[in-house]
């Protein structure tokens, strides 16, 4: 059983603590936060002790749980890692690209693990869909969120956007060739509407829209490819996939067909909802961050995954401010 500390103690970090609680893999030593009057109140509500002072949580620990505003990341981070302690980091690894490069340094020289908190590669919708995705040529996803003053402190690329920026490094297997962007600042100092389009290498575009003034929440990506389309519902937890193949001599007599013409091969639609296994996101990303510490893999999202979205986002952002958009 591994001893898990959790620094932060705010709205996500009260999830961590619950569900660290309901894991075997982990037994939860105590907790961090810096506002005392919370952490009380966390620590009563949660019957999990609240321990003042970081370096003493840390000491006691095997593993240290980052759930603190992004710019305290790298802080806790390196003196966790300077400890001997594996860390998990909520998203984004940490503010700025010089940060995750000493956090990844740090990881390899005392070879400990990190996982970052991008949780949409645990949604079940997704791992539902992945195994029908290969070589997407278009992507399309937005992620629309209702106004929430809590969340207007950070840049909308780095609180919504980034989670698709990571699920799209996980399946287009290139090099970023062209970032062109446009955004508008509504009610914060930086855009609170942001679109992004990310060209790749091999060909591959991509088209991301993130909001957070929206009349309702949306999470969805749109896969193309050759022979299918796959649509992930990260909200409501729905995938689909419509196939094409060339139509057999003996089809299925209620089957789809298309006939091109031409003399062009006939193509038969398939459609198919994969099964989505219910499950806590969150919870699935820190069980799965037991099982590599245990058994020395690779985390599923690791520190240079975490290192990837947040230069591709600070990319975006950059632009947005050269085409004079950021105010």
């Amino acid at each position: 059983m591994l001893k898990i500390g959790v620094i932060g103690a705010g709205h996500l970090g009260k999830i961590h603590i619950r569900l660290l609680k309901e894991i075997p893999a982990y037994e939860l030593i105590g907790f961090f936060d810096t506002d005392k009057e919370t952490a009380e109140k966390v620590s009563a509500e949660f019957n999990v002790p609240y321990i003042s002072d970081t370096t003493e949580l840390i000491r006691r620990v095997d593993v240290i749980d980052i759930v603190t505003p992004t710019l305290s990341h790298f802080e806790y981070a390196v003196k966790a890692l300077n400890s001997g302690k594996h860390i998990f980091i909520e998203k984004p690894i940490s503010n700025t690209l010089a940060e995750a490069e000493e956090i990844i340094r740090l990881a390899n020289q005392h070879q400990l693990k990190v996982q970052i908190g991008h949780v949409e590669r645990f949604n079940p919708a997704f791992i539902a869909a992945r195994s029908f995705i290969h070589d997407p040529m278009f992507i399309e996803a937005h992620r629309l969120a209702e106004f929430n003053p809590r969340g207007t402190d950070v840049p909308v690329v780095l609180d919504l956007m980034i989670h698709d920026i990571d699920v799209i490094l996980s399946i287009v297997k290139s090099k970023v060739s062209h970032i062109s962007t446009s955004g508008v600042s509504i009610i914060s100092d930086t855009p609170d509407i942001a679109n992004a389009r990310i060209e790749f290498e091999n060909g591959c575009v991509v088209n991301l829209t993130a909001s957070r003034i929206s009349m309702k929440n949306m999470r969805k990506a749109r896969i193309f490819q050759n022979d299918s389309y796959v649509s992930v519902d990260f909200l409501k937890k729905k995938a689909e996939v419509i196939s094409m193949h060339d139509t057999k001599e003996k089809e299925n007599p209620f089957a789809l067909i298309i006939d091109p013409g031409n003399g062009k091969q006939k193509k038969t639609i398939e459609f198919n909802n994969p099964v989505v296994q219910e499950s806590n996101a969150i919870k699935e990303e820190l069980i799965s961050f037991a099982h590599c510490i245990n058994n020395n893999t690779t985390p599923i999202v690791s520190a240079e995954d975490g290192y990837y979205a947040l230069k591709i986002a600070k990319q975006i952002m950059e632009t947005m401010n050269q085409q004079n958009i950021i105010q």
